[in-house]
């Protein structure tokens, strides 16, 4: 019986003792199936939804190409910010931590939350855009789910105001927008690379995986500028304005043996790191872009066609008697009469009379294809964006009143920096040069407009404007021959000129024996009793040439008083023009 009940116990240990094991064969093989089924039979599948889930492709930011002046000096560059952009789904889940992210972020919690409830449906927004890196990373401190970093970069301008019409400024994607950074947007902008990275839960990066395409960042640009010159015409002008309580000026500095602009400056000005400045009336480039008649300044073009036409000589006298002239529809006067004076005294003394008399004995198609030829009425050739052509109405549609009054600056429109490549022109002997924005290494060779001869005749003559019975006797420099023409015009207004709103302009050039800098003052609607070119515009001139000359090391060659040039010394200066435009 005992024997019966132990065989019973057996047979109950090892039925139960097999299920056991079958039990544990059976998980065995479940586990070793599920392995299979998860390393070989879903392998792809799984590592699609796990590359989903914690491998991403992040943008690598290119930096923006700096912009340099002449001599190496940065007048904007790119520097690294951080960006917070969330997705709205996931932030949308941590709600209550939304306080300290605006806090952080410098935004009300309410504007926040706001901004996350309404874009539920996208995977991306910017919270805060362009923050400095350890700001950002306070943020990302906080470990909230669903705030993500992105580098950026944003541009910063050194010089400020000084430069800021000519630079321009980026939009907060770092593109151009005015200016220089407009113009050569496509050089200075970067190529976006990419890379595969895994990222853990919180959106960290926790490893790279590869590269895909790498950032190409942009290239520098040089410009033309040389910023010491820059900053002496930027505080000339501005003191100018601000003392004459003018409504704007302009400066332009232009180097005649390159076509290179040294310097442009514009009142008032705006400083492109502060956005709240963003304004067309602040940030357009006047030296540019606005247009103006330019009054008696344009006169030694007129005297130049007339030289270069056979009619006249240097030597030439014009009968200004009684002082007045009349065509039809109005009456031409000088402040008194000049009786029979040198073609060259309409310059020293500013004839309207006797630059009108000039005009009109020229033939129409005549004078307007030389004034064209000195750029007058189309682009300069430096590929600013805005640049205005001017205005110059073709010749078949002159009348003889518009003939006369086009001789001292009326009935026509240009830019300062079409004034200032005038009168590079004169001073280059007769050569016109495109005007360039951009360092010149190798400068152009230039298209003749008048020959040698007529173009150092007028040089000459004009250096009687700065002498001590000329108008623009206030734009000399100690130690240097000056060159130069003021002008004075009315402003034009709806049903005709006003009495009493004005632009100032002196335009002139240094030093006359061998020139090398062309500038050109502008000052708009000078307000107080002095309001010519000579007393408003000259002063400008002169500070900002004596500066700029002693800054180039520009030899002296005016030690002793101004004495005209004889016929002997005009000879060689042509001689002089003649081999160099041989060598070239």
């Amino acid at each position: 019986m005992k024997r019966t009940g132990r065989q019973n116990v057996y047979r109950q240990f090892r039925w139960r003792a097999l299920l056991i094991i079958a039990m544990f064969g059976l998980a065995a093989v479940a586990i070793v199936g599920r392995a299979l089924q998860l390393q070989v039979l879903d392998k792809e599948f799984l590592e699609r939804q796990a590359d989903a889930r914690h491998l991403r492709v992040i943008t690598l930011s290119a930096h923006r190409g700096s912009i340099l002046d002449r001599n190496g000096e940065t007048l904007a560059a790119s520097t690294p910010v951080d960006s917070v952009w969330a997705d709205p789904g996931a932030l949308a889940r941590a709600t209550d931590r939304i306080s300290e992210l605006a806090k952080i972020l410098q935004r009300s919690p309410e504007n926040l939350l706001r901004q996350i409830t309404s874009n539920l449906e996208r995977e991306f927004i910017f919270l805060r855009r362009h923050m400095s890196p350890d700001k950002a990373a306070a943020v990302m401190d906080l470990g909230i789910p669903g705030v993500y970093l992105q580098r950026e970069y944003r541009r910063y301008y050194p010089t400020g105001e000084v430069t800021g019409h000519l630079l321009g400024f980026t939009d907060i994607d770092d593109r151009g927008q005015e200016g220089l950074e407009l113009a050569y947007d496509q050089w200075l902008v970067g190529e976006p690379g990419a890379k595969r990275v895994i990222k853990d839960r919180l959106g960290r990066v926790i490893g790279d995986v590869e590269s895909i395409r790498p950032a190409r960042p942009g290239k520098d640009l040089v410009s033309s500028i040389d910023l010491r010159i820059q900053y002496l015409a930027y505080r000339e002008l501005k003191a100018a304005v601000q003392h004459h309580r003018a409504r704007s000026g302009s400066v332009v500095v232009m180097d005649i043996t390159t076509g290179e602009v040294l310097a442009m400056a514009n009142q008032p000005g705006y400083n492109p790191n502060d956005r709240s400045q963003f304004s067309v009336s602040r940030y357009r480039n006047r030296a540019v872009t606005d247009i103006f008649e330019p009054g008696s300044s344009f006169k030694p073009l007129v005297i130049a066609a007339a030289l270069e036409s056979g009619q006249y000589t240097p030597f030439s006298r014009i009968d200004t008697s009684p002082g007045y002239l009349r065509v039809p529809g109005k009456t031409i006067e000088d402040p008194r009469n000049l009786g029979v004076i040198p073609i060259g005294t309409i310059l020293a003394k500013s004839s309207n009379v006797g630059a009108s008399k000039v005009a009109l004995s020229l033939d129409p198609e005549y004078l307007f294809g030389i004034i064209r030829r000195f750029g007058i009425g189309q682009l300069t050739g430096s590929g600013f964006p805005g640049e205005s052509a001017g205005l110059l109405s073709d010749y078949s549609h002159w009348h003889e009143i518009g003939q006369a009054t086009l001789a001292y600056g009326y009935g026509l429109s240009l830019t300062p920096l079409q004034l200032a490549q005038a009168y590079a022109v004169l001073a280059a002997d007769g050569i016109r040069r495109p005007l360039s924005l951009l360092r010149t290494d190798q400068p152009e060779a230039g298209e003749r407009v008048i020959t040698p001869e007529t173009a150092i005749a007028v040089v000459n003559m004009l250096e009687r404007v700065v002498s001590t019975d000329g108008t623009g006797r206030n734009a000399a420099v100690p130690g240097y021959r000056v060159a130069g023409k003021t002008g004075t015009s009315w402003k034009f207004q709806a049903g005709g000129y006003s009495t009493d709103r004005y632009i100032a302009v002196f335009a002139g050039l240094a030093p006359a024996t061998d020139p090398r800098l062309v500038i050109v003052v502008l000052i708009d609607e000078p307000g107080g009793d002095k309001y010519y070119g000579g007393d408003v515009a000259a002063p400008v001139f002169s500070a900002v040439m004596s500066g700029a000359l002693r800054y180039l090391a520009v030899p002296p060659d005016a030690l002793t008083p101004y004495q005209p040039e004889s016929g002997t010394i005009v000879q060689a200066r042509v001689h002089r023009a003649s081999a160099v435009a041989r060598d070239r």
